[in-house]
């Protein structure tokens, strides 16, 4: 597999960009469309927009090095991997339910809330638990990646995201909702089908069964594995080690006192930490074991220690809670005033005098209006109960958190590249000049190329604000007809987020297949058949509603 594959897609579209502003001339619309002639992008100019993109969105990928930290610091607590291991043999033999559900529960979030981004979060937990479960890294990116950009095809409640085509077009959050939400539910559908489809036709994993007989030994003409038994409440824990060679060589199966996982090929004396969830039944065991991917640099290294993972499902929970308030539009959505009055009363509190919560807790936003940055202060506070809970020397803490920065390094990166991309197509609007050139083929409202122009504007920019406003004033003034403009913006979003599954400038896409090390093109090869079925959809969606 080719390292830094996505860091080659990115900065290529960047100097595609850039030469397209030496070809195309630039316009801008304020009130007219004013003709600027061709604005190239000099050498000094790139780098100059990386420090404008450094501090407009610097942001994002500091969020995304903190998050790495936070997750290298969890993975110097045992109780991490014990609770993943938990979980795993919880939902053995529901792997595929679970998954779907997984999808569901993240679009549905991306969705109402607009929070694509910060959902980043969950991913490397995510990640870990759909590896072990069995699945390859395609199958992960799927489940992470492609459910949020479905959440952002049909973004519901997201205010935050809408507000520039809302403004634009003159409609209401509430405009279209059944529809938006009817697309949100065909993309999952969609996605889900074709992700179980993938799972079928490419299938990584191997069923092993291996027969532990107390007092024989175990034959099996499979791979060598080995696994962790534990026997039935009424008997003493042991521990039954089975190997064999596919020359059906035999070993004897050994006892221990102590649970202990090892694995062991026989070409080879390196150990082999395989991806697995097993179970136990009548002296059968059944292990899953994903054999296309490396995967181990994604899972937290393997222990024998045994700790109670409460107290960390615990924090998990209340980080999670957190979460969704801080980030859910109250005041948007429900009209609620709430947390804006209490914040501001627990700032305003007074203890002899002295604005106590206001000084020690500095500026702060109420839920609902929180960016990636408010995260910082809670997310710290709770990883730090962790530590002192689980007693991790401050030592390992520190150097867990070096090494999970040191990884998510890729993806921050990635972002940070595809922020200057948006900085330069921002101050060279060659777009608008092929908008212009698009729409001036038909008059009026025209699906064929309205969709072409939201499809290029989701190309050319990053982010879905910069997208609406670098094209939908301009088209008001060409489309006219305001019967139009609730299709018109359903037809927009979806447009939006079914290209983000595809352009080298999304977010989302780039940062995970940076993260998982899954070739641009590979994934190409695996999602188009999705995307077209999923455009022809809203297609005819789009071309329902203009008939009503």
């Amino acid at each position: 597999m080719k390292k830094h594959n996505t860091f080659k897609v990115v900065l290529g579209t960047l100097l595609v960009f850039a030469i397209l502003s030496w070809i195309i001339p630039a316009a801008v619309f304020q009130g007219t469309l004013q003709d600027q002639g061709r604005v190239q992008v000099g050498l000094f100019d790139v780098f100059n927009y990386s420090l404008t993109s450094l501090s407009y969105f610097g942001h994002y990928a500091l969020y995304v090095i903190f998050v790495g930290g936070l997750y290298g610091v969890l993975n110097k607590i045992p109780a991490y991997r014990n609770l993943l291991d938990a979980m795993v043999k919880k939902v053995y033999g529901k792997e595929k339910i679970v998954l779907s559900v997984i999808m569901v529960l993240f679009a549905i979030i991306v969705s109402v809330y607009g929070i694509e981004i910060e959902m980043l979060l969950f991913v490397p937990f995510l990640v870990s638990f759909i590896l072990m479960m069995g699945f390859d890294k395609m199958v992960a990116a799927l489940a992470v990646a492609g459910s949020s950009l479905v959440g952002i095809t049909g973004y519901t409640y997201a205010f935050g995201k809408l507000n520039v085509l809302l403004s634009a077009l003159g409609l209401d959050i509430a405009s279209d909702i059944y529809v938006k939400a009817m697309i949100l539910l065909v993309g999952l559908v969609l996605l889900i089908f074709n992700t179980l489809l993938y799972i079928s036709k490419n299938d990584t994993t191997k069923i092993t069964e291996i027969k532990a007989d107390k007092k024989k030994d175990a034959k099996v003409e499979e791979e060598i594995v080995a696994v962790k038994v534990e026997d039935k409440p009424e008997a003493k824990k042991t521990t039954k080690k089975a190997t064999t060679t596919k020359k059906s060589t035999s070993k004897t199966a050994t006892k221990k006192t102590t649970t202990k996982t090892t694995a062991k090929k026989t070409t080879s004396k390196a150990s082999r930490k395989d991806n697995k969830a097993a179970a136990k039944d009548d002296g059968v065991i059944v292990v899953k074991t994903n054999l296309s991917d490396d995967a181990n640099a994604y899972i937290p290294a393997s222990v024998e220690l045994k700790q109670r993972v409460w107290p960390m499902v615990i924090v998990f929970v209340l980080a999670t809670v957190i979460f969704l308030m801080a980030y859910f539009p109250w005041n948007s959505v429900f009209k609620l005033d709430w947390f804006e009055v209490a914040s501001k009363k627990v700032a305003e509190f007074e203890l002899f005098g002295f604005p106590l919560f206001g000084k020690l807790l500095g500026n702060f936003q109420a839920f609902g209006g929180w960016q990636c940055y408010d995260l910082f202060f809670p997310l710290t506070f709770l990883t730090l109960i962790l530590v002192l809970i689980y007693k991790v020397k401050l030592s390992d803490a520190l150097e867990g958190f070096g090494q999970g920065a040191k990884k998510a390094l890729a993806p921050a990166g990635i972002i940070f590249v595809i922020y200057t991309i948006l900085v330069l197509v921002t101050y060279h609007p060659f777009q608008t000049t092929l908008y212009e050139a698009i729409l001036g083929l038909s008059k009026g409202f025209n699906v064929a190329t309205t969709t072409v122009v939201a499809l290029l504007a989701g190309l050319f920019n990053g982010d879905i604000s910069y997208a609406f406003q670098s094209v939908l004033p301009y088209y008001a003034s060409v489309v006219t007809n305001t019967d139009y403009y609730s299709t018109i913006g359903v037809l927009y979003q979806a447009c939006y987020g079914i290209v983000m599954f595809v352009a080298p400038t999304s977010v989302i896409l780039m940062t995970t297949l940076a993260y998982l090390d899954i070739p641009y093109t590979k994934w190409l090869a695996n999602i188009w058949k999705f995307v077209v079925e999923f455009l022809v959809i809203v297609l005819i969606v789009v071309a329902i509603l203009v008939l009503l």
